[in-house]
């Protein structure tokens, strides 16, 4: 399933909201430095799902706040 995520990064607390279909706003602590932001992202969404991040990958945006992610079942 391909999800298209908007970041909110530097937030004071981390969720993921879901916004449409399967359209989501996800809200990370971490900065947009060497790849933290994605990574926390990931981790959110792996959450978020219930699966692990390894099921989980960055399509599109790599440095975009509008994202396309890849979630596996």
């Amino acid at each position: 399933m391909k999800i298209s995520v908007k970041v909110k990064t530097s937030a004071r607390e981390e969720r993921v909201e879901k916004t449409g279909e399967n359209e989501y706003r996800v809200m990370v602590k971490a900065k947009p430095i060497e790849g933290k932001a994605n990574d926390a992202i990931i981790r959110a969404l792996a959450e978020h799902f219930g699966v692990p991040r390894s099921k989980i990958s960055l399509m599109l945006g790599q440095k975009s706040k509008q994202k396309v992610f890849e979630v596996k079942a």
